[in-house]
């Protein structure tokens, strides 16, 4: 089924749950709003201050020693996982990124589960996600936490265009529930991804991949033995074929982001997968994440041709016209 907008019950849940704040909305309720203000009962605010001291205080204490910079915003994404039942402890810091740090967690005893991942997203002033428009073209705006993706708002629309506070807030929602519905989507299709579990609005719950003590390398800290060259980069090959068959693109393909554990390969890090099919740079994201792929297997000692492997994946499974090169003002 087809949505041409969201109606405004799904467009208010959106803005709650993101905490997002439309300037041009909040000033309409505002105005509809009368003077009178009902007075909480006292057994309503002490309800209110216990659940405020529930969660951090009241129970989620961690083992990981954080810097200063990163303690809030840490315990703030990760509480709503402790307080449903997927993690009870953050153990350490596996992965710093420019985007997002990656945590191994003590899962709760309730997931059946020893060990998750948390994927946790720096505050949007500390992220530097460039030229994300080069990704952002012909996606949808990711409005679920399933994964769905509806029509896009005329509202947010024009949010995002004028870079608004309300827009970046927008994008920031957008670029983590794209990650989380294209991991769930290849995890189902049976992509080497890591299996989502949650998402929130600034952290996403992950498979881990590797032991307690140590975390799978990536592919570019790994020297890998000759007889594994051809069967992990056919592996490498495979996953990006589903993609595109799948109209995705990973955006960022490179050693950096494909893990290595026990002589197999798990593809991460997902928030610039790009549209295959509506993206007028889909053809040049695609052939870059080949030509790094082939780069590192050529350095192994596995020598592909990237621009033959691009054409043959982009004439079977979207069959269009390439554009080679991405407009210029993607490139700005």
């Amino acid at each position: 089924m087809t949505l041409d907008r969201f109606s405004n019950d799904e467009y208010d849940e959106y803005i709650t749950r993101f905490h997002l704040a439309d300037g041009e909305d909040v000033d309409q309720r505002r105005k509809s709003k009368t003077s009178h203000k009902t007075k909480k009962s006292d057994n309503r605010i002490i309800a209110t201050l216990a659940d405020e001291v529930s969660g951090l205080e009241g129970g989620f204490k961690i083992s990981y020693k954080p810097a200063r910079f990163e303690e809030g915003f840490l315990l703030s994404s990760l509480q709503p996982f402790y307080d449903q039942t997927l993690i009870s402890d953050v153990l350490m810091r596996v992965k710093g990124g420019k985007e997002a740090n990656v945590y191994l967690c003590q899962a709760d005893p309730a997931t059946g589960l020893d060990l998750l991942a948390a994927k946790v997203y720096r505050p949007r002033s500390m992220r530097n996600l460039r030229n994300d428009a080069l990704y952002r073209e012909g996606r949808e705006l990711a409005v679920s936490a399933s994964g769905v993706n509806r029509r896009k708002d005329d509202r947010m629309q024009r949010a995002l265009k004028k870079k608004s506070a309300f827009g970046v807030q927008i994008a920031h929602s957008s670029w983590i529930l794209h990650e989380y519905g294209a991991l769930d989507q290849l995890y189902r299709l049976g992509a080497a991804v890591p299996k989502p579990y949650a998402t929130g609005e600034n952290a996403i719950i992950l498979g881990y991949v590797g032991e307690a003590g140590r975390a799978a390398p990536t592919l570019h800290e790994v020297t890998l033995e000759t007889r594994e060259l051809q069967p992990l980069f056919q592996e490498v090959m495979r996953n990006i074929e589903l993609m595109v068959k799948s109209r995705m693109i990973h955006g960022d393909l490179s050693a950096y982001n494909i893990l290595y554990w026990q002589g197999k390969i798990t593809v991460i890090d997902f928030p610039q997968v790009a549209n295959a099919v509506n993206n007028r740079s889909a053809y040049f994201i695609l052939q870059r994440d080949i030509q790094r792929v082939c780069e590192y297997f050529a350095r192994q000692g596995l020598t592909r041709d990237p621009v033959e492997l691009t054409d043959k994946l982009w004439w079977q499974h979207v069959g269009l016209d390439p554009v080679r090169q991405p407009p210029e003002e993607d490139l700005l």
